[in-house]
């Protein structure tokens, strides 16, 4: 069989990887083809478009790169049809992949669905979309399946790929990770600014403004596979703070706390059982779009899931050095601490254990093979 695969960004290359190495299993005749990563390319196929050519964040932003994305969609709406694939498998990456869902059921392609667009977050009115262009929901968190019933449309609840990804990695071993990095003997407090130029620059500046009140901490910012060495080196000045490029997960592993851009690595973080202070600045205009339009209690995959203030969120105007202080002072005291960690393993169990790629594989070629 033949399988067209679309992912938009970092994670959704690391998921990807691992779906094509299931689906493999399932059907050792596989043929794939994909917009991805290095991680997608690594399992076998032919790669269309690399998500770091596409990284476009943020509402003023999508306005600004329009000709680019209009070039892009056609692009992928004519492989597609060149391609001809058995299934048409959507990872994440809502704004494009929901476009490209709605050209292609109606030409009669089998559509899937691996880690739902966030409708549950905001505008819900696009589930009449996905109940149209969609066969096939695969979900990662337990709620959205709970949310999707109230629409009268069954999902699947595979249970979280960050499972998968965790248990294939092997535990870095701290004194090595130290000597190979350059890192002394202080406790580490990661930074994860996220993975797009436009919102690392904003996180980083008051980040690594909090850096000489913790010397006695060492502080490593972790490197996104999308970015270069060069860009993160304009923002470090003090001789405590490190930059590890893909390196994230070994990491996270040895890290004390964590500073945590809001999106997937809040959930990475809080599974390495590592206590964080969760932020996010965007540009104005796309902050107050973005405000009026989700209707979410929080922005962290963590307190969502748990639906409590678990970890602490500092939002737009929030997010100022004070308060980060304040905040990582909290997360460094040991009471605090061993209260959060039974919510990280409450957060654990609540996602369904491993195999969420193999799952998803099996229930794919299912569809196929009926």
């Amino acid at each position: 069989m033949k399988y067209y695969l679309l992912a938009g960004e970092a994670s959704g290359d690391l998921h990807g990887s691992h779906l094509i190495k299931a689906i493999k299993k399932e059907d050792p005749k596989a043929e794939f083809r994909f917009w991805g990563g290095d991680l997608m390319s690594a399992e076998g196929g032919d790669l269309v478009v690399h998500y770091k050519d596409r990284a476009i964040m943020g509402f003023a932003e999508v306005i600004k790169n329009l000709p680019k994305i209009k070039k892009l969609f056609t692009l992928c709406k004519k492989d597609i049809s060149d391609y001809k694939p058995d299934a048409l498998i959507f990872i994440d990456n809502s704004g494009f992949n929901l476009r490209i869902a709605k050209w292609a059921k109606p030409k009669g392609f089998n559509t899937h669905y691996y880690i739902s667009p966030q409708v549950w977050a905001s505008r819900a009115g696009r589930v009449k979309t996905i109940k149209k262009t969609i066969d096939h929901m695969y979900v990662v968190l337990p709620f959205v399946k709970d949310f999707y019933k109230k629409y009268d449309y069954p999902v699947h609840f595979v249970g979280h790929p960050l499972l998968d990804a965790f248990s294939d990695r092997k535990q870095a071993l701290p004194k090595v990770f130290r000597e190979e990095n350059n890192l002394d003997e202080r406790p580490i407090i990661a930074l994860l600014p996220g993975s797009r130029k436009q919102e690392i620059s904003k996180m980083l500046k008051v980040m690594l403004s909090v850096v000489d009140e913790f010397q006695e901490y060492q502080f490593v910012i972790a490197g996104a596979p999308s970015q270069e060495k060069e860009f993160y080196l304009q923002f470090i000045e003090k001789d405590n703070v490190h930059l590890l490029l893909n390196k994230t997960y070994d990491l996270l592993s040895l890290s004390h706390a964590a500073l945590v851009t809001s999106g997937t690595a809040t959930l990475e973080t809080a599974l390495y059982k590592v206590p964080q202070v969760v932020c996010y600045k965007g540009g104005r205009i796309s902050y107050e779009i973005a405000k009026r339009i989700i209707k979410l209690k929080y922005i962290s995959l963590v307190n969502l899931i748990l639906d409590k203030p678990a970890v602490t969120e500092l939002i737009q105007n929030d997010f100022t050095s004070k308060n980060l202080k304040k905040e990582l002072t909290k997360i460094l005291d040991e009471y605090y601490r061993a209260v959060l960690f039974l919510d990280y393993y409450i957060l654990e169990v609540a996602l369904g254990g491993k195999g969420a790629s193999e799952k998803t594989a099996k229930l794919i070629v299912s569809t196929l093979t009926k």
